[in-house]
């Protein structure tokens, strides 16, 4: 069988960096700071990018090195980098390609730390953006201006779920040549692939579902070599590098990525519909669910629905604090993507550091709550989500 020929699940598991002279199975952690030369030509030659090998690892590293050519297998993409966090990833993959006097179009709805960068880091440096919204694609072409050097979006997006269709925005990029860059992280490569509908980079937050257990912190930048080598550049001078045992860690969760995002899929589908059925909940919202008002779209470009519900309580912020509290068994943490069942309420939270005005523009109300539905039985999240709206009616 021809490498290429391989499927998703295959590549995650059977990539692999090449076997040591101790025949080992599995793959090792490289715990080393820096890497050998075998003479003075050899290391002169490494450091001219002369020829590829490692050198210290805050450049590459055995285990990052399989971490990214598994993640470009899965993506689609040609090149990669490993990074020490997923905001890590979304910085670096802007900053490395922007300068003085560009500027950046992005979707409204990105993620809390993406809008501090957009709206308070960048414009110290004299780089400047605006938004566009999901739900009205017709204005976006008109908000390119003549230095639009990046288009950057996450679809879905976090929390609101909104879609963005990637076949139309990679067209819209092409015509106006400018780089597009897609926050991958709620989709995960399992689901969805935005390099075939022509992003130039693809960036992720590994801590999240690539972990799947809310071990480690990691990110990755993946796309074309021309723009992974000037990326890469930044990253080798300013550090923001992954280490070899999270890179170890990821890639071994890589294996089971698959067979986890089917089950989380399955359950949050499983969930979505119940809480569709209850009478304290006035909205829920799920990629996959025909209620999405882009459930076609979703269908389009999404393998399956994605591991995030979220759902609008029917008293607001107040019964939304006290379902948190009423919760048994769901955990109450910042994170997602684990196997356990995590719920969070964004606008006190994540996307607190936005105004009211922001959040409301992206559809985040007093009374949104996050469920990131987890591997436990579908039945028992059910029985502690109805158990907290129950008790969280006034």
């Amino acid at each position: 069988m021809e490498e290429t020929e391989r499927h998703f699940e295959t590549d995650a598991i059977r990539e692999q960096h090449e076997r040591s002279d101790f025949r080992e199975h599995s793959v090792p952690l490289y715990l080393t700071s820096s890497f050998v030369f075998d003479d003075a030509e050899q290391a002169r030659a490494m450091f001219a990018d002369e020829i590829p090998g490692n050198i210290y690892s805050r450049y590459s590293n055995p285990n990052t090195n399989e971490f990214i050519a598994k993640l470009c297998l899965m993506e689609g993409t040609e090149d990669g980098i490993a990074t020490a966090s997923g905001m890590a990833a979304m910085y670096s993959s802007m900053a490395a390609l922007l300068k003085s006097g560009d500027h950046v179009l992005a979707c409204r709805s990105v993620f809390g730390s993406t809008h501090q960068i957009l709206n308070t880091i960048f414009p110290k440096f004299g780089i400047t953006y605006s938004y566009a919204d999901i739900s009205e694609p017709e204005t976006w072409e008109s908000k390119i201006q003549p230095n639009t050097r990046m288009i950057f979006v996450e679809t879905p997006s976090n929390p609101a779920l909104d879609l963005i269709d990637l076949e139309w925005l990679g067209k819209l990029a092409k015509k106006h040549n400018v780089i597009l860059n897609v926050d991958n992280c709620f989709a995960t490569p399992y689901l969805q692939q935005p390099a075939k509908w022509g992003a130039h980079i693809v960036t992720h937050s590994a801590t999240k579902f690539m972990d799947g257990q809310g071990r480690v912190i990691g990110g990755a930048i993946l796309g074309t070599k021309e723009l992974i080598k000037e990326i890469r550049f930044f990253t080798r001078h300013t550090g923001p590098s992954m280490s070899p045992f999270n890179a170890w860690v990821l890639s071994k969760s890589l294996e089971t990525l698959a067979v986890r995002m089917d089950r989380h899929c399955e359950n949050s589908l499983t969930l979505a519909k119940w809480l569709e059925g209850n009478k304290q909940v006035v909205k829920v919202k799920y990629p996959f669910l025909p209620s999405h008002p882009q459930h076609a779209l979703a269908k389009k470009q999404m393998k399956l629905g994605g591991g995030i519900v979220t759902f609008e309580i029917k008293d607001g912020l107040d019964q939304g604090r006290r379902f948190l509290n009423a919760l048994k068994m769901i955990s109450h943490t910042p994170n997602l993507g684990d196997t356990r069942t995590i719920a969070i309420h964004p606008a006190s939270t994540t996307h607190s550091k936005l105004t009211e005005e922001e959040r409301q523009a992206v559809g985040i109300t007093p009374g949104l709550i996050r469920i990131a539905v987890g591997l436990e039985d579908v039945r028992d999240i059910i029985a502690d989500i109805s158990q907290a709206i129950e008790a969280s009616k006034s």
